[in-house]
């Protein structure tokens, strides 16, 4: 964990960065692990460095759609920064890898400390509320083919590799969509030879003709990241 860090743990003060430290604990992330649910307190924070995390909303207690993703760019538990305990969506790790992992108590006491953290993280919720509306617009309004580009772009980001494990029932779950909808697109992409995809594991071939497939929403995110989080 020593060369590759949670960038906005990067973009802390030294001091200010070392006290944080001090109180989280390094953990390894792993595969469809549940961190959190809907409704039940927020025991722990998490700060990936190489995995990364699905926000996801469940409806009536079954049906679920991804309205979020968050890897070294981010955290999970953000709602700490506001005062509230309560977790407010499903957390499930979707890219294993290592994080850190800071007890509740412990990040508050840090957010009073440190003016640099409550900065950086309100912004990072600014950030995440962009997020979070960009996908619901983005269900609504854009096909499933450039919403898939998107979602494996965001992925490849996070995985920090061209290759990365991912199943079409997993991408229907998370797009709102039946499997037959995933599959089609997957192989338009496929044939385009934008991807390859076998037994669940997707190569990224053509990232330049990916970013062309996908919808605005992907680029308006990093846009946001990148003026707010330097």
């Amino acid at each position: 964990m020593a060369t590759v860090e949670n960038h906005l743990i990067e973009l802390l003060p030294r001091n200010d960065r070392q006290s944080l430290l001090a109180q989280c604990e390094p953990i390894e992330l792993v595969m469809a692990e549940v961190l959190c649910e809907p409704g039940e307190p927020t025991r722990h924070a998490y700060f990936p460095i190489d995995g990364f995390i699905s926000l996801v909303a469940k409806i009536d207690g079954d049906a679920a759609l991804e309205v979020g993703l968050v890897g070294r760019e981010g955290m999970v538990g953000a709602q700490l920064v506001l005062g509230v305990s309560t977790v407010p969506l499903h957390a499930v790790v979707q890219g294993p890898g290592a994080a850190w992992r800071i007890a509740t108590a412990d990040f508050s006491r840090e957010l009073v400390r440190s003016a640099a953290l409550r900065r950086s993280m309100n912004r990072y919720i600014y950030v995440l509320m962009s997020q979070l509306a960009g996908s619901a617009a983005c269900l609504r309004f854009h096909l499933i083919g450039p919403r898939l580009a998107r979602w494996l772009l965001m992925s490849q980001d996070r995985a920090h590799s061209d290759s990365f494990h991912v199943t079409h029932e997993f991408l229907a779950l998370m797009l709102g969509v039946r499997r037959v909808g995933i599959t089609t697109a997957a192989s338009a992409l496929q044939r385009g030879g934008l991807i390859e995809y076998h037994r669940g594991d997707v190569t990224v071939l053509d990232r330049g003709g990916l970013e062309a497939m996908a919808c605005g929403c992907y680029a308006a995110d990093r846009r946001s990241y990148a003026e707010l989080l330097r």
